[in-house]
């Protein structure tokens, strides 16, 4: 080999191992990038960033399925009036029952930096993908007044709801012993709906089996809304017009059925139940078109919640009374004390705890 090529082949392999050693540093700084990238947006993950004017403060964040109903207007209200006394910032987005859009809603909360998830949900099922997003951003969930079903919940606030479902069946049996009579649900969406229907039937099965009741019509109501109510009690007159009682779900569902029984001339005849203690369906009750509504101190709800929210913002402990099972989990949980209202407590139950003002019931 002559010196010439011989030269030109040593070039040639140090030009190659200085491209290979070129190649390895190029390849070493990707890696050591790439980590301290992944170290940068986990730190990042880490720094919480609270889009509220205290960064200091507690962030509660509240997913609300409705504010079509009268009553979740005073769940709203008293709910951060109670969040801002404990020294937390609140915030309330609500869906109006549209379960993807409170999915969305729950997503700019939680990256908005809020520490605790309150969520009244809108779907009972579809509100477990908001529960995973929670936790996979460390924030926990506390579900108010609905259960979420499915998911692994970390607490639930609401009333004894199944005890609501027994109130009205009890109050409407005084009423009518014996006949034919129509249960008006609520959304089948809606676990509290399963259970009022749940808490009816433990009253009402007994005297199906006795022959003194026959229940003509069985409905869930969509979405709650009286206009389907009142259909289902049209189907229910169309079967026969010979009813005796209605179980409706709530006061909204109790106002679409009183619709269809005034005009089949049947409205102040029949004993039709409620729930909520809303203005309209106690207004029913002194004129003798609804018999009866069941109060859930609004307020005692929206404190308890507030303050398991804090707690929960806090990582302190939470104590609760029982639980829930929720198709996947036992969710710990606390379950308030509903009252039956008539005609005969109103002065007792709603005007003296300040829920609703006898000028306002007797305009």
């Amino acid at each position: 080999m002559s010196k010439q090529n011989g030269g030109v082949l040593m070039l040639s392999i140090y030009v190659k191992r200085g491209l290979l050693a070129l190649a390895l540093f190029s390849l070493l700084a990707a890696v050591a990038g790439c980590s301290f990238n992944s170290a940068e947006k986990s730190a990042d993950r880490e720094k919480k960033v609270k889009l509220i004017a205290d960064s200091d403060k507690l962030y509660v964040g509240f997913a609300i399925d409705t504010l079509k109903e009268e009553r979740w207007y005073k769940d709203k209200e008293a709910f951060e009036k109670e969040v801002k006394n404990l020294g937390g910032e609140v915030k309330t987005l609500a869906a109006n029952g549209n379960k993807e859009v409170q999915i969305q809603q729950a997503e700019l909360l939680i990256s908005e930096g809020v520490d605790v998830l309150v969520v009244v949900p809108a779907d009972a099922d579809a509100a477990a993908e908001i529960v995973k997003k929670a936790h996979s951003a460390g924030v926990k969930v506390i579900s108010y007044d609905r259960l979420i079903r499915n998911a692994d919940v970390d607490y639930y606030v609401s009333f004894d709801n199944e005890k609501v479902g027994e109130l009205q069946a009890e109050a409407i049996v005084k009423k009518a012993k014996q006949g034919n009579f129509v249960y008006i649900g609520g959304s089948s969406l809606d676990n509290n709906a399963v259970l009022f229907r749940n808490g009816a039937m433990k009253v009402l099965e007994p005297l199906k089996q006795q022959g003194k009741v026959k229940v003509v019509l069985d409905e869930y109501t969509k979405d709650w809304l009286p206009e389907e109510a009142k259909k289902n009690m049209k189907k229910a007159l169309n079967k026969t017009k010979d009813i005796d009682a209605v179980i409706a779900a709530n006061d909204g569902t109790a106002g679409g059925v009183i619709e269809a029984l005034q005009e089949a001339g049947l409205a102040g005849k029949i004993p039709v139940s409620g729930q909520d203690a809303e203005l309209q369906g106690v207004q029913r009750i002194v004129n003798g078109t609804q018999t009866m509504t069941v109060y859930k101190p609004i307020h005692t709800l929206a404190k308890k919640g507030a303050e398991m929210a804090v707690q929960a913002a806090k990582g302190e402990a939470i104590q609760t009374d029982t639980t829930v099972e929720n198709g996947k989990a036992k969710v710990p949980a606390i379950l308030l004390e509903p009252y039956a209202v008539t005609k005969g407590n109103i002065n007792e139950t709603v005007i003296k705890d300040g829920h609703l003002s006898k000028k306002d019931i007797d305009k």
